[in-house]
Protein backbone atom coordinates (compact mmCIF):
# COMPACT_ATOMS: atom_id res chain seq x y z
CA UNK A 1 0.00 0.00 0.00
CA UNK A 2 2.77 2.47 0.87
CA UNK A 3 2.55 5.52 3.09
CA UNK A 4 -0.71 7.44 2.88
CA UNK A 5 -1.12 11.07 3.96
CA UNK A 6 -4.53 10.48 5.41
CA UNK A 7 -5.63 13.41 7.51
CA UNK A 8 -5.18 17.01 8.52
CA UNK A 9 -6.20 18.48 11.85
CA UNK A 10 -7.58 21.87 12.83
CA UNK A 11 -8.00 23.28 16.34
CA UNK A 12 -11.13 25.39 16.65
CA UNK A 13 -13.18 27.41 19.12
CA UNK A 14 -16.24 26.47 17.05
CA UNK A 15 -15.43 22.99 15.81
CA UNK A 16 -19.02 21.94 15.02
CA UNK A 17 -19.60 25.02 12.88
CA UNK A 18 -16.28 24.45 11.07
CA UNK A 19 -17.47 20.95 10.20
CA UNK A 20 -20.65 22.41 8.69
CA UNK A 21 -18.57 24.85 6.64
CA UNK A 22 -16.61 22.09 4.86
CA UNK A 23 -19.73 20.04 4.30
CA UNK A 24 -21.59 23.00 2.80
CA UNK A 25 -18.82 24.50 0.68
CA UNK A 26 -16.99 21.38 -0.49
CA UNK A 27 -19.47 18.56 -0.06
CA UNK A 28 -17.28 16.68 2.40
CA UNK A 29 -19.04 13.96 4.35
CA UNK A 30 -19.21 13.20 8.05
CA UNK A 31 -19.00 9.62 9.32
CA UNK A 32 -22.25 8.06 10.48
CA UNK A 33 -20.95 7.90 14.05
CA UNK A 34 -19.63 11.17 15.48
CA UNK A 35 -17.86 11.78 18.78
CA UNK A 36 -19.77 15.00 19.28
CA UNK A 37 -18.07 16.11 22.48
CA UNK A 38 -14.48 15.40 21.52
CA UNK A 39 -14.10 16.40 17.85
CA UNK A 40 -15.89 16.88 14.56
CA UNK A 41 -14.77 15.00 11.49
CA UNK A 42 -15.38 15.21 7.75
CA UNK A 43 -13.62 13.73 4.77
CA UNK A 44 -13.41 13.45 1.00
CA UNK A 45 -13.11 9.65 0.95
CA UNK A 46 -9.31 9.70 1.08
CA UNK A 47 -8.26 12.52 3.39
CA UNK A 48 -10.04 13.31 6.62
CA UNK A 49 -10.22 16.67 8.34
CA UNK A 50 -10.39 16.33 12.09
CA UNK A 51 -11.54 19.49 13.87
CA UNK A 52 -10.59 19.45 17.53
CA UNK A 53 -12.03 21.75 20.20
CA UNK A 54 -9.52 24.28 21.42
CA UNK A 55 -8.18 23.87 24.94
CA UNK A 56 -6.36 26.47 27.07
CA UNK A 57 -2.80 27.19 25.89
CA UNK A 58 -3.39 25.53 22.53
CA UNK A 59 -3.29 27.81 19.47
CA UNK A 60 -6.24 27.68 17.11
CA UNK A 61 -6.05 27.05 13.38
CA UNK A 62 -4.30 24.55 11.16
CA UNK A 63 -2.45 22.25 13.54
CA UNK A 64 -0.93 19.07 12.08
CA UNK A 65 -1.27 16.30 9.53
CA UNK A 66 -1.21 12.53 9.80
CA UNK A 67 0.06 9.56 7.84
CA UNK A 68 -0.61 5.85 7.72
CA UNK A 69 2.45 3.65 7.24
CA UNK A 70 2.79 0.02 6.24
CA UNK A 71 5.34 -0.86 8.90
CA UNK A 72 5.48 1.15 12.09
CA UNK A 73 8.62 -0.60 13.31
CA UNK A 74 10.48 0.30 10.13
CA UNK A 75 9.28 3.89 10.45
CA UNK A 76 10.47 4.07 14.04
CA UNK A 77 13.81 2.52 13.17
CA UNK A 78 14.45 5.12 10.45
CA UNK A 79 13.32 7.93 12.73
CA UNK A 80 15.49 6.79 15.63
CA UNK A 81 18.63 6.04 13.64
CA UNK A 82 18.68 9.06 11.36
CA UNK A 83 16.75 11.66 13.40
CA UNK A 84 17.18 10.77 17.09
CA UNK A 85 16.03 14.23 18.22
CA UNK A 86 12.58 13.58 16.72
CA UNK A 87 10.94 11.54 19.47
CA UNK A 88 7.78 9.45 19.00
CA UNK A 89 4.96 9.79 21.51
CA UNK A 90 2.20 7.24 22.10
CA UNK A 91 -1.26 8.81 21.89
CA UNK A 92 -4.35 7.94 23.93
CA UNK A 93 -6.65 5.26 22.52
CA UNK A 94 -9.42 7.82 21.95
CA UNK A 95 -7.42 9.56 19.19
CA UNK A 96 -8.53 7.91 15.92
CA UNK A 97 -5.83 7.77 13.25
CA UNK A 98 -3.22 9.02 15.72
CA UNK A 99 -1.60 5.88 17.05
CA UNK A 100 1.57 7.87 17.69
CA UNK A 101 2.81 11.40 17.15
CA UNK A 102 6.22 12.82 16.36
CA UNK A 103 7.70 15.91 14.73
CA UNK A 104 10.11 16.98 12.01
CA UNK A 105 13.44 18.75 12.69
CA UNK A 106 11.64 22.11 12.68
CA UNK A 107 9.14 20.97 15.32
CA UNK A 108 6.15 20.54 12.99
CA UNK A 109 3.91 17.84 14.44
CA UNK A 110 2.51 14.90 12.52
CA UNK A 111 0.67 11.74 13.56
CA UNK A 112 1.48 8.28 12.29
CA UNK A 113 -0.38 5.03 12.57
CA UNK A 114 -0.20 1.56 11.10
CA UNK A 115 -3.09 0.06 9.19
CA UNK A 116 -3.69 -2.55 11.90
CA UNK A 117 -3.55 -0.16 14.87
CA UNK A 118 -6.45 -0.66 17.27
CA UNK A 119 -7.35 3.03 17.43
CA UNK A 120 -7.00 3.55 13.69
CA UNK A 121 -10.72 3.11 13.07
CA UNK A 122 -12.52 3.97 9.85
CA UNK A 123 -13.62 7.38 10.98
CA UNK A 124 -12.75 9.10 7.68
CA UNK A 125 -13.54 6.55 5.00
CA UNK A 126 -15.95 4.17 6.76
CA UNK A 127 -14.79 1.55 4.27
CA UNK A 128 -11.45 0.28 3.09
CA UNK A 129 -11.92 1.88 -0.34
CA UNK A 130 -13.47 5.17 0.76
CA UNK A 131 -15.32 7.06 -1.97
CA UNK A 132 -14.59 9.53 -4.75
CA UNK A 133 -15.86 13.05 -5.19
CA UNK A 134 -15.08 16.01 -7.44
CA UNK A 135 -13.88 18.25 -4.60
CA UNK A 136 -11.05 16.90 -2.50
CA UNK A 137 -8.05 17.88 -0.39
CA UNK A 138 -4.85 17.90 -2.46
CA UNK A 139 -2.16 19.33 -0.24
CA UNK A 140 -1.01 20.40 3.19
CA UNK A 141 1.49 23.27 3.12
CA UNK A 142 4.22 24.10 5.63
CA UNK A 143 6.40 27.20 5.62
CA UNK A 144 9.92 26.57 6.87
CA UNK A 145 13.31 28.24 6.89
CA UNK A 146 14.80 24.92 5.75
CA UNK A 147 12.61 23.41 3.02
CA UNK A 148 15.37 21.31 1.47
CA UNK A 149 16.31 19.80 4.83
CA UNK A 150 12.70 18.99 5.63
CA UNK A 151 12.18 17.48 2.19
CA UNK A 152 15.04 15.08 2.88
CA UNK A 153 13.57 14.23 6.29
CA UNK A 154 10.08 13.46 4.97
CA UNK A 155 11.36 11.45 2.02
CA UNK A 156 13.49 9.41 4.45
CA UNK A 157 10.94 8.66 7.15
CA UNK A 158 7.79 8.41 5.00
CA UNK A 159 9.41 6.59 2.09
CA UNK A 160 7.65 8.91 -0.35
CA UNK A 161 9.24 10.51 -3.42
CA UNK A 162 9.79 14.12 -4.33
CA UNK A 163 7.26 15.09 -6.96
CA UNK A 164 8.02 16.82 -10.23
CA UNK A 165 7.73 20.60 -10.26
CA UNK A 166 7.94 23.41 -12.76
CA UNK A 167 11.27 25.05 -13.48
CA UNK A 168 11.93 27.89 -11.06
CA UNK A 169 9.42 26.62 -8.46
CA UNK A 170 11.22 26.91 -5.08
CA UNK A 171 8.88 24.56 -3.24
CA UNK A 172 9.41 20.89 -2.46
CA UNK A 173 6.57 18.45 -2.98
CA UNK A 174 6.35 15.04 -1.32
CA UNK A 175 3.41 13.01 -2.58
CA UNK A 176 1.67 9.70 -2.01
CA UNK A 177 0.14 9.96 -5.49
CA UNK A 178 -3.04 11.67 -4.32
CA UNK A 179 -2.19 13.87 -1.33
CA UNK A 180 0.88 16.13 -1.29
CA UNK A 181 2.97 17.72 1.45
CA UNK A 182 4.19 21.11 0.22
CA UNK A 183 7.30 22.62 1.83
CA UNK A 184 7.61 26.34 1.21
CA UNK A 185 10.38 28.78 2.07
CA UNK A 186 9.66 31.13 4.97
CA UNK A 187 11.23 34.59 5.03
CA UNK A 188 10.26 37.48 7.26
CA UNK A 189 10.81 39.77 4.26
CA UNK A 190 7.68 38.32 2.64
CA UNK A 191 5.57 40.00 5.32
CA UNK A 192 6.70 43.62 4.97
CA UNK A 193 3.22 44.71 3.87
CA UNK A 194 1.15 42.59 6.25
CA UNK A 195 0.99 40.88 9.64
CA UNK A 196 3.76 38.33 10.07
CA UNK A 197 2.71 34.68 9.88
CA UNK A 198 5.07 32.36 11.75
CA UNK A 199 6.75 29.35 10.14
CA UNK A 200 4.74 26.16 10.41
CA UNK A 201 1.39 24.95 9.05
CA UNK A 202 0.30 27.47 6.44
CA UNK A 203 -2.69 26.32 4.41
CA UNK A 204 -4.51 23.42 2.85
CA UNK A 205 -5.28 22.99 -0.85
CA UNK A 206 -8.60 21.80 -2.23
CA UNK A 207 -9.36 20.99 -5.86
CA UNK A 208 -12.73 21.89 -7.38
CA UNK A 209 -14.25 21.30 -10.78
CA UNK A 210 -14.53 24.94 -11.88
CA UNK A 211 -13.24 28.00 -10.01
CA UNK A 212 -15.85 30.46 -11.31
CA UNK A 213 -18.73 28.10 -10.63
CA UNK A 214 -17.35 27.41 -7.18
CA UNK A 215 -17.09 31.13 -6.33
CA UNK A 216 -20.70 31.63 -7.39
CA UNK A 217 -21.84 28.67 -5.30
CA UNK A 218 -19.94 29.94 -2.25
CA UNK A 219 -21.62 33.34 -2.59
CA UNK A 220 -25.06 31.73 -2.82
CA UNK A 221 -24.51 29.54 0.24
CA UNK A 222 -23.04 32.42 2.26
CA UNK A 223 -26.11 34.49 1.39
CA UNK A 224 -28.40 31.69 2.54
CA UNK A 225 -26.48 31.19 5.79
CA UNK A 226 -24.06 34.01 6.70
CA UNK A 227 -22.64 32.04 9.63
CA UNK A 228 -21.06 29.67 7.09
CA UNK A 229 -19.58 32.47 4.97
CA UNK A 230 -15.83 32.21 4.37
CA UNK A 231 -13.63 35.00 5.64
CA UNK A 232 -12.27 37.23 2.92
CA UNK A 233 -8.50 36.87 2.56
CA UNK A 234 -7.98 40.01 0.46
CA UNK A 235 -9.54 42.43 2.95
CA UNK A 236 -7.75 45.79 2.76
CA UNK A 237 -4.12 46.36 1.77
CA UNK A 238 -2.73 43.76 4.19
CA UNK A 239 -5.21 41.16 3.01
CA UNK A 240 -4.34 41.88 -0.60
CA UNK A 241 -0.66 41.42 0.25
CA UNK A 242 -1.47 38.04 1.81
CA UNK A 243 -3.47 36.99 -1.25
CA UNK A 244 -0.61 37.98 -3.53
CA UNK A 245 1.88 36.07 -1.37
CA UNK A 246 -0.25 32.92 -1.51
CA UNK A 247 -0.72 33.24 -5.24
CA UNK A 248 3.05 33.61 -5.76
CA UNK A 249 3.97 30.89 -3.30
CA UNK A 250 2.42 27.96 -5.10
CA UNK A 251 0.94 27.34 -8.57
CA UNK A 252 -1.94 25.55 -6.84
CA UNK A 253 -3.52 28.71 -5.48
CA UNK A 254 -5.87 30.11 -8.09
CA UNK A 255 -8.35 31.33 -5.48
CA UNK A 256 -7.68 32.06 -1.82
CA UNK A 257 -10.29 31.88 0.90
CA UNK A 258 -10.48 31.21 4.61
CA UNK A 259 -12.84 28.88 6.42
CA UNK A 260 -14.97 30.25 9.22
CA UNK A 261 -12.12 29.44 11.60
CA UNK A 262 -9.44 31.54 9.81
CA UNK A 263 -7.73 28.51 8.22
CA UNK A 264 -6.50 29.51 4.75
CA UNK A 265 -7.61 27.35 1.83
CA UNK A 266 -5.99 27.59 -1.60
CA UNK A 267 -8.55 26.44 -4.15
CA UNK A 268 -7.51 25.29 -7.59
CA UNK A 269 -8.49 23.33 -10.66
CA UNK A 270 -6.31 20.61 -12.14
CA UNK A 271 -3.86 18.19 -10.58
CA UNK A 272 -0.99 18.23 -8.15
CA UNK A 273 2.68 17.67 -9.04
CA UNK A 274 3.31 14.00 -9.85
Amino acid sequence: MGTKINHVAIVSDAYAMAQQFYMAMFGFKAPSVQKNFTAATIGDGYVGININPRRPARPGGLDHFGVEVDDRDEFLETLGSKYPDCKPLQRPSNRPFAGMTTHDPDGNIFDFSQRQDENRGEIYTESEDGWSQDRFVTHYALRTMNPEKLAEFYCDVLGLPLANKAEGDPNYYITDGRMTLVLMQWSIEDYAAQGIVRPGPNHIGIQVEDIDAFKSEVADKASANPSLAPDIVAMGPEGEALRDLLARATPYSQFQMSDNNKVVICVHEGTQPS
